[in-house]
């Protein structure tokens, strides 16, 4: 009957085949069934009642009962009977090992684990009548049963539970083996992660072992987070049982950490499979944390859960230490130790150790807990009565051996919860009685050294090394240098009180760094909350170590705290400042500019300006010492140069004769080389007045260069040899030569005289295409047409964004087309409307010629050439800046040196406001090229003649230009007079110098505030200034420009529009309106003809 009942009961559930059966029914004894049926069974029990159950919410100890009882079912009743082997006894005896698990673990805590196990195995060995059933459970219990309640579900073969695809006993085969492979606790070893995006899991990797990294989510009910990047979103499923201290870490993980995880993909319960993503049908069991990177918002003084310290090399005395060890002597032993109450794991199991502390609470037991500033081991004291003598306040060294906690008895709260120590020797330290043990040595600090040649293009630090930064000043150290090689040291800062919390701690910072004080018990009465943030404070005190869970590795001090014997406040700031010095909630420019002196104070401003110092005494070092250049200081005040820009006026007392601040020392240099100073240089300052952008002010720095005897390549190899030498080295090298690009080829391909290297997006000529079209190029004598093509993944053209194109397109007599591909064939395409502006044929034409396709977007400009290749260049950044901006592509890398030499400027350009008219591309003293200086000669073809022009483009920014000059004083009144036809007489100086005898030369200026901006990635380049201009030139600071005194007014001869009387003044308002109302008349009447 019961073989009948158990067919049946197989054939409904289909645990296997009906060969199965017969080795079921045949079975000799218990062990063989044990080996083909009792391990598939348990693993099915696990697999499809115990997990099932934990995850609709039942508690873990339920879901284990019906587990145990469905088990002892299936073994005892239904498999025992046809053996001939069942007693009622048998199950019940196994239903006996519930309280004998308890029994064990009473015996356990009440007389040690050796007496628990002991317990365990009489009462096994005593039941010599339990059949080899319970015996073999029993062993089960002790050893397989957990490692299948622990180990990943996707170990586990899934049985073939298909009717139609059984395939005898090999369906078996792969669970018996690993059952087996369990028992014996041999487990294979995993397969090697597969690493792969947060967004492209599926269903079908079910299984896979992979390794993911990405940005922490937010966090549910402490078993379940999310793992984000740039392609998508995947849960995260933490098993608290199985992984404690994982579990531990994570939740003490903030959201916006960067986590590498490795972890097995496993399909979610169906209820809670979510349709919105496509991961949703997933979810990734986490088996390990491998990588972390805190967010920087992440401020040091928030709590750290877990030590810092485990596996570091630092074992110095803690401030909670240095507080307990009353003498010399106490302190030696913290600072001589060798292992630390934190350090012990389970690789130490068998080892001899020694550690200093104190008891956590004095009991009358054997087990007991010792700490230190680092955390606490349990240590087994055999002889407890000796410990009556002890107090909470007494030091203790113990001599011991490390052991391995049984399972039961684990602490995962702590990091050494896996072990004890079973001590052999327990001594009470005597603060009297000498120290007597093993002095280590203390670390040195590093000598400076001089950095060597080798060395010299190296990573710039803000600091040189080499200075003494305390020298010459009252303080001992800055708030930036302390390390724990100074721990015990007495320490005199001074910097800015930036945090005060609990009136116990402060936070100094001065422009080296930050440095935590903690008051000493001497200044308890001291009222931290008076003082106002920002105040001045000097401190007098001892270096002390942190406790272990509040070190900061990401302070350069994060290891030690100064307590402080004396606080001095030396300048007391007024209570509310106009400006917070905190990261978080940056004020906005315009009043971070009127109190720079505050503005200053910000880490970042003190990166940058001490970068622009370094970088500028990298270039004097390079230019003097190792090229024997000499630096000249050239006037700030000259005469007016026209032609050039916008320039300063400067009155004096000799009424209606003026200066102007100089735009350039370009004459001054050239006058230097006839004056044989054939290699200068200066960083000098200089003045325009035009209108202020983010990348330009009223007055800026230049590195100015000038050599005689010179050519174009000579210039270029000592520039790119200057920057290597200077600028810090970031993640790829600079890489020499730079690369070249002419400028009809920088138009051409990219629409720009400094095109950005950084992504492609390249132009393509589609003039011969458009020219079939007279329509299109009617009254156009240069025509031009240039177009992008941006294939259909990055295709995403925004409303807002074609109308910025179109905005950008007027007044430049082209037109733009931005168009998106929505057809299959060109014949279809040809169709839309847009064959009203082009035509059929030209449409056929650019289908075949760009090879366009569906979900492409053409981005087209015809017109002019010179202005269809500026829109399009403007349209190309603006798109790729739109794109990153919507997360649609990664963001250009600023960290990279994309350089790019741009040669071959043609020597003059047609005036925008009269075409005849020639002007220079750079200005009237830069030579032609070799090549066509006889075209200069003869007057042919003037705005096709190239110049021995060149800038430096970097990342999409020049940062540099210069040229080869004229030296022949014939050629360059030739120039002047016949070409330009401007008047010289302001140039005398300048032509007698080259009439005189000058060398051939050449030079360059770098813009110094550009190149620094790159450098230290700001937005503005007032960011690497430190007073600079804001809109339209105004000094936020100081309020300049000002109006001046009736008295200064007169000294200088100045009549300013301000002091026309006011009746004049409203006529001439009058008129002035009335001719604008008559001009604005006219311009809509022009307008209208033309529309």
């Amino acid at each position: 009957m019961f073989h009948s009942f158990y067919n049946l009961m197989g054939e409904l559930l289909y645990f296997a085949d009906r060969n199965f059966y017969c080795d079921w029914w045949n079975a000799n004894n218990i062990d063989t069934f044990w080996r083909t049926w009792n391990m598939p069974v348990h693993r099915w029990c696990v697999r499809h009642v115990y997990i099932p159950m934990v995850e609709m919410g039942y508690k873990s100890q339920t879901a284990s009962m019906i587990v145990f009882f469905i088990s002892a079912f299936f073994h005892e009743y239904l498999v025992s009977v046809p053996l001939k082997t069942f007693k009622i006894w048998a199950f019940l005896g196994m239903m006996g090992q519930i309280p004998l698990s308890s029994i064990s673990k009473f015996m356990e805590k009440k007389f040690g684990p050796r007496w628990g196990k002991k317990f365990s195995w009489i009462i096994f060995l005593a039941s010599h009548r339990i059949p080899q059933t319970l015996r073999v459970l029993l062993s089960r219990e002790l050893t397989g049963y957990q490692i299948l309640r622990k180990q990943s579900i996707t170990n586990i073969p899934r049985m073939n539970w298909n009717r139609g695809n059984r395939s005898g006993p090999a369906n078996v085969t792969p669970l018996m083996d690993v059952g087996l492979a369990n028992l014996m606790m041999q487990q294979p070893p995993p397969p090697p992660p597969v690493m792969v995006n947060c967004g492209e899991l599926r269903a079908e990797h079910q299984g896979q072992y992979v390794e993911m990294t990405g940005r922490l989510g937010k966090k549910r009910i402490s078993r379940f987070a999310e793992i984000r990047d740039r392609h998508g979103i995947t849960q995260l499923l933490i098993n608290e049982e199985m992984t404690p201290r994982l579990a531990r870490k994570f939740s003490n993980l903030p959201e916006s950490s960067v986590i590498t995880i490795l972890g097995k993909v496993m399909l979610r319960p169906t209820s809670y499979r979510n349709e919105s993503l496509q991961t949703g049908e997933i979810e990734v069991e986490v088996e390990e944390l491998t990588g972390t990177i805190m967010p920087a918002n992440h401020s040091y003084n928030q709590k750290r859960s877990y030590s810092t310290m485990a596996n570091t090399k630092f074992k110095g005395i803690t401030s909670t230490e240095f507080k307990r060890a009353v003498s010399d002597n106490l302190i030696k032993y913290f600072d001589n130790r060798e292992l630390t109450c934190n350090d012990l794991r389970v690789d130490d199991v068998g080892k001899n150790v020694q550690l200093v502390g104190w008891l956590h609470s004095v009991a009358n037991s054997k087990f007991q807990q010792l700490k230190d500033g680092y955390g606490q081991t349990q240590i087994i004291v055999e002889n407890h009565r000796s410990l009556d003598k002890l107090d909470e306040k007494s030091l203790l060294l113990v001599k011991g051996r490390v052991v391995a906690r049984p399972k039961s008895n684990r602490n995962v709260s702590i990091e050494t919860g896996d072990i004890e120590v079973v001590v052999d020797d327990l001594k009470i330290l005597d603060p009297e009685e000498p120290y007597e043990g093993p002095v280590k040595e203390k670390p040195q600090k590093p000598t400076p050294t001089e950095e060597s040649p080798k060395e010299s293009s190296r990573a710039i630090s803000p600091i040189p090394k080499t200075a003494d930064l305390n020298i010459y000043t009252t303080r001992t150290h800055t708030c930036g240098e302390l390390t724990s090689t100074n721990v015990n040291e007495e320490v005199v800062l001074c910097g800015w009180l930036e945090f005060q919390r609990m009136n116990k701690f402060i936070v100094l910072r001065d422009g080296y760094g930050h440095t935590q004080v903690i008051l000493s018990p001497e200044l308890k009465e001291m009222k931290l909350d008076d003082i106002p943030f920002e105040s001045i404070l000097r401190v007098e005190g001892t270096v002390i170590p942190r406790p272990t869970h509040m070190r900061n590795p990401d302070m350069k001090t994060g290891e030690i705290e100064v307590s402080a014997k004396k606080i001095e406040v030396l300048n007391e700031a007024m209570p509310n400042l106009p400006i917070e010095v905190r990261e978080h909630n940056r004020s906005r420019e315009a009043l971070r500019m009127e109190h720079r002196y505050i503005d200053l104070r910000f880490a970042d401003m003190q990166k940058n300006l001490r970068m622009r110092s370094a970088v500028l005494m990298k270039m004097r070092e390079f230019l003097v010492n190792q090229v024997g250049f000499v630096e000249v200081e050239t006037p700030t005040l000259f005469r007016r140069t026209p032609g050039g820009a916008q320039e300063f006026v400067v009155p004096t007392r000799n009424h209606g004769h003026f200066y102007s601040l100089v735009q350039s020392p370009q004459q001054f240099k050239q006058m230097l080389m006839a004056g044989a100073i054939d290699r200068y240089f200066q960083i000098a300052r200089c003045y325009r007045d035009e209108a202020t952008r983010p990348d330009r002010q009223p007055e800026f720095t230049q590195l100015d260069i000038e050599m005689s005897f010179t050519d174009r390549e000579s210039i270029i190899q000592l520039i790119e040899d200057l920057l290597v030498h200077c600028l810090p080295q970031n993640e790829e090298p600079i890489t020499k030569p730079f690369p070249r690009i002419t400028y009809a080829e920088a138009m051409e391909k990219y629409g720009s005289d400094k095109p950005d290297m950084r992504f492609d997006m390249m132009f393509k000529n589609v003039t011969d295409i458009l020219a079939t079209n007279a329509q299109l190029k009617k009254d156009i004598s240069n025509f031009g047409a240039y177009s992008i093509l941006v294939k259909k993944q990055n295709a995403h053209l925004s409303a807002a964004l074609k109308k910025q194109f179109e905005t950008l397109a007027v007044g430049t007599g082209c037109k733009m087309v931005a168009h998106k591909i929505n057809r299959q064939s060109g014949a279809e395409w040809t169709k839309e409307a847009l064959n009203k502006l082009l035509s059929h044929e030209v449409m056929k034409s650019l289908w075949t010629s760009l090879q366009l396709e569906k979900g492409d977007l053409l981005l087209m400009a015809f017109g002019s050439k010179e202005a269809a290749q500026n829109l399009l260049g403007k349209v190309r950044l603006l798109y790729v800046e739109d794109l990153e901006k919507r997360d649609l592509i990664p963001k250009r890398k600023n960290n990279k040196y994309n350089f790019l030499w741009v040669v071959d400027f043609p020597m003059f350009t047609r005036s925008e406001s009269d075409p005849d008219v020639l002007e220079s591309t750079h200005h009237p003293f830069t030579a032609p090229h070799e090549e066509d200086r006889e075209l200069l000669k003869e007057k042919e073809n003037l705005d096709q003649i190239r110049s021995q022009a060149y800038d430096l483009v970097l990342n999409g920014q020049e940062i540099g230009g210069g040229s080869i000059r004229i030296h022949d004083h014939e050629e360059q009144l030739f120039v002047l007079e016949d070409i330009l036809k401007i008047p010289h007489e302001h140039l005398q100086h300048l032509l007698s110098a080259l009439n005189s005898g000058c060398p051939p030369h050449g030079g360059i200026a770098l813009g110094i505030d550009r190149l620094m901006s790159i450098l230290c990635n700001t937005k503005s380049i007032r960011d690497v200034i430190a007073f600079p201009k804001g809109l339209n030139g105004k000094d936020h600071l100081s309020k300049a420009p000002v109006p001046i005194s009736e008295e200064e007014k007169e000294l200088y001869g100045l009549v300013a529009m301000s002091d026309v009387p006011i009746e004049k003044e409203e006529e001439a308002e009058e008129d002035e309106g009335s001719g604008a109302e008559e001009m604005d008349t006219a311009e809509v009447e022009t307008k209208t003809e033309k529309v």
